[in-house]
């Protein structure tokens, strides 16, 4: 999908195509006064005040009728530049413009469009006519509060878009339609994956048994890779002292992302944004040798980090979360194999899921600023010099970020691009000189003397949460076998004479710890495959005459594809694609 705001020719023509809107509004509603109408990444909307009016999906297609009758009418777009006073006098009566006016620069120069009988304050630019403004379609509407606070009044908000011809925009609606289909908020309902409710809190998913299942298995799936290569687990408290994120440099660098601290007793707490600072004192709880290192600490650990309510999104964004988190101790002659490990690491769970559309971006600090960053030109040299010449031994691609660093060293992040929407970051790790001087760690080198170790964090799932959402919206909820809350749901045809042998087959299923149901109900046949292939089962066993006399299984393959086979050998292929976590069937 296009990004239309950074589109030379778009963002113009959906800049009129929103003037266009408001100037149809205006014809069917008089009074209606207008905020700011910005262009965006995925079309245009317009804020508007239509007092008392609140708009149904029957306005929405007025509008759109009267904007077509203005754009087939194809006005001029006419600029005007105006000084302040003629700009006041010309929107006294809307104070929404008024307000706009009044807080410009005093060296803004004020400029307004005009097309027929609608004027509107506006910088632009715009196309040459309203004409050019006849491929649209308006796409939803809500509620938004004026300026964004809700202390304000709350007025209406249209969104739109438009392209220069038919084809694009009937392309446009395809894209936007997929990503409905695709959108995990949608399939995890479906599925019955995560909830959210307004008394837990925004940004704080619930996750339901069958989410729970996805989860666990992801969890032991990173887990068994981690313990064979030699990865030992901790678990540790969600919360930690102001004063040991004081040590670490969190509270100066990343405060406004935590939340507020707690006071009890003699002591003030904060919920914990990252956990390196408790793997920091894992590491120090006992002396270390060279002949240890490296020492690497993982845990899947949860989180929580203060994001904006406007910003949370189901799975994706969320104030509460669980890293697949670990933190490397290493010499510094050992940093270069063992970020290549992990490097190797992401890219074969990378391949073990399909996921093929990465790329690999260095982010480094922006040596101009001094308060994001620890000011040690040597120490950030060294890690920036030791992540290129690893990156460049493995003959990976990659682009470099100034000033996406964290704020005590560099880091490696891997952006995926999903089906739908904007890239993501999904892994990173991060090479840090930084908080071990700061918790004063150390190991005896083979001369007998205090060295400081360096330590890498890393995050090959990122956060079990944002991988899930991702996950559900790249297989459309379509999981592989080994990954589905529910693998295999049976189906008797007929209760009366098929239940005692689907009874017989799902305990033998339980048994062979298969994620199994028996979907038993007096509705029709075709009524439970429909329930069971919106759940998305990859396999639906049906079970009639001919499968209990033959003692065979029908099986139906999430897609329709049907196979017959007998019970051992079906058992087989389960334990078979399981075992190999095989994507498809």
């Amino acid at each position: 999908m296009k990004n239309i705001k950074e589109d030379q020719r778009l963002m113009p023509l959906n800049h009129s195509c929103a003037h266009l809107m408001a100037q149809a509004v205006k014809h069917l509603f008089p009074d209606a006064k207008f905020w700011v109408g910005p262009v965006i990444e995925d079309g245009f909307y317009y804020d508007m005040d239509l007092g008392d009016k609140v708009l149904t999906e029957d306005d929405i297609a007025s509008i759109e009728k009267e904007m077509k009758k203005l754009a087939k009418d194809g006005k001029r777009i006419v600029r005007q530049e105006l000084s302040r006073e003629e700009a006041l006098e010309m929107f006294k009566d809307d104070p929404y413009k008024i307000d706009l006016i009044n807080n410009m620069d005093d060296n803004t120069n004020i400029t307004c469009y005009s097309q027929g009988d609608y004027t509107d304050l506006c910088r632009g630019p715009h196309v040459e006519s309203v004409k050019e403004c006849k491929n649209f379609k308006l796409i939803k509407f809500s509620g938004a509060y004026y300026k964004g606070d809700s202390k304000n009044k709350m007025l209406q908000r249209i969104y739109g878009v438009c392209y220069d011809t038919p084809e694009d925009l009937e392309a446009h609606l395809k894209e936007i339609e997929e990503a409905k289909e695709r959108d995990h908020r949608k399939i995890g309902k479906d599925l019955d994956i995560f909830m959210n409710h307004d008394l837990v809190g925004k940004g704080m998913p619930l996750w339901l048994p069958n989410g729970a299942r996805v989860r666990k298995q992801l969890e032991n799936y990173i887990y068994e890779k981690e313990q064979s290569l030699g990865y030992q687990h901790v678990y540790t408290p969600c919360v930690g002292t102001v004063d040991l994120y004081k040590t670490s440099g969190h509270w100066d660098h990343y405060k406004e992302n935590m939340f507020p601290s707690m006071k009890v007793e003699d002591e003030e707490f904060v919920l914990r944004p990252m956990n390196c600072p408790h793997h920091m004192l894992v590491y120090a709880n006992d002396l270390h040798s060279y002949r240890d290192l490296p020492i690497r600490i993982g845990e899947f650990a949860t989180d929580f980090r203060y994001e904006a309510s406007g910003a949370v999104k189901g799975l994706e964004r969320v104030r509460c979360m669980c890293q697949n988190d670990a933190h490397l101790f290493v010499r510094p002659d050992q940093i270069g194999e063992e970020f290549k490990s992990v490097v190797k690491l992401i890219l074969d769970v990378y391949t073990d899921f399909g996921i093929k559309d990465y790329k690999f971006r260095l982010s480094l600090r922006d040596k101009n600023d001094k308060e994001k960053y620890f000011d040690d030109d040597k120490m950030w040299d060294n890690a920036e010099n030791k992540l290129r010449e690893v990156l460049d031994s493995l003959n990976i691609d990659y682009f470099e970020a100034v000033g996406e660093a964290a704020f005590y060293g560099p880091k490696l992040d891997v952006e995926v691009k999903p089906a739908v929407g904007p890239e993501i970051t999904l892994s990173t790790c991060q090479l840090d000189f930084l908080l071990p001087r700061r918790f004063e760690l150390s190991y005896i080198d083979s001369d007998g003397s205090k060295k400081t170790p360096v330590v890498l964090h890393r995050a090959i799932f990122g956060t079990f949460d944002r991988f899930t959402a991702f996950y559900l919206e790249e297989t459309k909820g379509n999981l592989p076998l080994w990954l589905a809350p529910i693998q295999v749901s049976i189906l008797p045809v007929n209760n009366e004479y098929h239940l005692e042998y689907a009874n017989e087959i799902y305990e033998l299923l339980k048994k062979n710890n298969i994620r199994v149901e028996l979907n038993a109900s007096n509705e029709k046949l075709s009524y439970r495959m429909r329930e069971e292939q919106i759940k998305k089962i990859p396999i639906m066993l049906v079970l009639g005459n001919n499968e209990r006399d033959e003692r065979t299984l029908t099986l139906r393959l999430h897609g329709n594809e049907q196979k017959n086979m007998k019970i051992d050998e079906f058992i087989t292929y389960l334990n078979e694609n399981i075992s190999k976590k095989k994507i498809d069937l």
